[in-house]
């Protein structure tokens, strides 16, 4: 559960998207404790292609990264584990620029674990946990050269316009001498992504429906699991994946917190995330638009994944 001075926020977040046209869930409503643990698992999964793609390029650009940017802080937006921030790490430090960590992230468990296991391998840094999500921007420590790291293509989880928002945001808090480095999943053959989130052994499906356990749990609302058929899809329209959940058959779910009865259709879906998926052409002047301008690109062997190093400036 978030922090208690965000939960009104995210209540009424919650309340206006099951609400909307389609109805959906914030994609928060999966982090919990037991959801995150679930997300790292899907990370180890044969199929899901997308954390060894990131880790093979940090692998072979960690030591560019830090010559290029001089991090004296890396602060990472949605750390989780922070398993392949230890790539960025371990350059920072043997360049010997990096001073502190400032992992960000909304699982304040799985914050404080991964926190005491980077303070116990790197006990040079300051390491300085932030628990809330990736727009927790001021909450960054100020000492610079800083390098804000996003991996994972979290990005491709907001919509465009809550996309635009966070990269303008990025570009204003950023100074002269800062850098933002994306991990972002590229647009690929369809039946390989319908794979990545429908894996054999269920465990994506678990993770999708712990957001209805979550919303049970502390909204007091009636979600029944057997009412619902896990259905990721690819839209090709918008080149994403949308992950739903989509009804058996017509009933009423009540949310007690939030004063809904909310009335599903035989068929209808109920969105929980999306994941978009990038073109280089599209997403650099995306990024132009933002304030943002790329400094490097770089892309694994099958060109599946890129990072993207940028700066704040047109």
């Amino acid at each position: 559960m978030p922090e208690t001075s965000t939960v009104p926020d995210l209540y009424e977040t919650t309340r206006r998207s099951l609400l909307g046209e389609p109805k959906e869930l914030p994609p928060v409503w999966l982090y919990d404790e037991h959801g995150s643990q679930l997300y790292e698992r899907i990370t180890r999964l044969p199929d899901y292609y997308l954390p060894r793609r990131e880790a093979e390029i940090l692998r072979a650009r960690a030591d560019e990264i830090a010559r290029r940017t001089q991090a004296r802080t890396l602060a990472e937006l949605g750390s989780g584990d922070a398993r392949r921030t230890r790539f960025l790490l371990d350059a920072l430090t043997k360049l010997g620029t990096l001073e502190r960590f400032a992992p960000v992230d909304v699982s304040e468990a799985i914050l404080r674990e991964s926190a005491w296991a980077i303070s116990v391998d790197y006990p040079e840094l300051a390491v300085e946990p932030i628990v809330g999500d990736f727009g927790e921007l001021d909450a960054i420590p100020p000492d610079g050269p800083r390098l804000v790291a996003f991996l994972g293509s979290t990005i491709g989880n907001l919509y465009p316009a809550q996309r635009a928002e966070l990269l303008a945001r990025l570009a204003a808090e950023l100074r002269a001498d800062d850098a933002l480095l994306l991990g972002i999943d590229l647009v690929k053959e369809p039946g390989r992504l319908e794979r990545a989130y429908h894996d054999a052994g269920g465990v994506t499906e678990a993770f999708v429906r712990n957001a209805l356990t979550a919303v049970n749990r502390e909204l007091d609302a009636t979600f029944e699991q057997r009412r619902f058929v896990y259905e990721p899809r690819w839209d090709a329209e918008h080149e994403w994946m949308e992950i739903a959940l989509r009804a058996r058959a017509a009933h009423t779910v009540a949310v007690g917190r939030l004063g809904l009865e909310l009335a599903f259709r035989a068929g209808e879906r109920l969105r929980v995330e999306i994941s978009a998926k990038f073109r280089r052409e599209r997403f650099e002047p995306e990024l132009r638009r933002a304030g943002l301008c790329v400094d490097a690109w770089w892309t694994d062997g099958a060109a599946d994944f890129a990072l993207v190093l940028a700066r704040p400036g047109e």
